[in-house]
């Protein structure tokens, strides 16, 4: 097995996807483009999110964004939104397309939740209650939420549908 993997379809390398516990989603143009899986997790702080992602957000062009996931090795049945960036350019379309790919990585290596720290206060407490994350875990200086499953998984097709509509407004 491979240090470093490209999967470009979900479907057909399902089994690389289920074994392989950490990654990048990388989406581009609201559509999907790949999954590149790591050997190690993400490992995120504030200052790396503050400096080298808004120096990155201001200096990227294109409609991009990557999601580092991670599986932690005591937790194996949940899965860690660990990190996000974008481009200025990105939207939401394009973020909408890499949170459906979360799901369905989820889907196939058959997890109960997915967890994640908001740290960006532009990504509003109402937008997350929409796409079915609630707050978990109240802290002082950390808004987190969870997204559950317990084997009830969103159907690509739904995203989908709710990407069309947010097009149309």
């Amino acid at each position: 097995m491979p240090w470093f993997e490209s999967i470009a379809d979900l479907e057909t390398q399902a089994s690389a996807i289920r074994v392989r516990r950490y990654g990048v989603i990388d989406a581009e143009s609201g559509e999907f483009r790949r999954v590149r899986l790591r050997p190690w997790p993400k490992i995120a702080s504030v200052v790396e999110g503050k400096l080298w992602g808004e120096w990155l957000h201001g200096r990227v062009r294109g409609d991009r964004c990557s999601l580092y996931y991670n599986q932690p090795h005591r937790f194996s049945n949940f899965l860690a939104a660990a990190y996000a960036w974008s481009t200025r350019d990105c939207s939401l379309r394009t973020i909408r397309a890499a949170l459906a790919t979360l799901d369905e990585i989820a889907r196939i290596k058959g997890t109960d939740a997915i967890l994640c720290d908001v740290i960006g206060s532009d990504i509003s407490d109402r937008l997350l209650a929409r796409w079915g994350w609630e707050s978990h875990a109240p802290s002082l200086f950390h808004r987190n939420y969870i997204k559950r499953f317990y084997g009830a998984y969103p159907n690509r097709r739904g995203a989908d549908v709710e990407e069309r509509e947010l097009a149309s407004c």
